[in-house]
């Protein structure tokens, strides 16, 4: 299965077509790396990259 990664908040899409994060339905198959965040709240790379929700994230987004 191909993941798919939000052109809007990078969160990787593992089923469906609409971005659980920010609701957002323009996803791609065209990422590159990946950041599994846990703790967001402690978590200085989560502020870094502006995530709020703990889950899998794409480093780079190709729409």
């Amino acid at each position: 299965m191909v993941e798919k990664a939000c052109t809007n908040c990078n969160r990787l899409i593992e089923k469906g077509n609409t971005c659980d994060i920010c609701k957002n339905n323009e996803l791609t198959t065209n990422w590159k790396g990946l950041v599994v965040i846990y703790d967001p709240e402690q978590s200085d790379l989560a502020e870094r990259i502006g995530v709020a929700t703990a889950g899998r994230y794409a480093v780079r987004v190709n729409s």
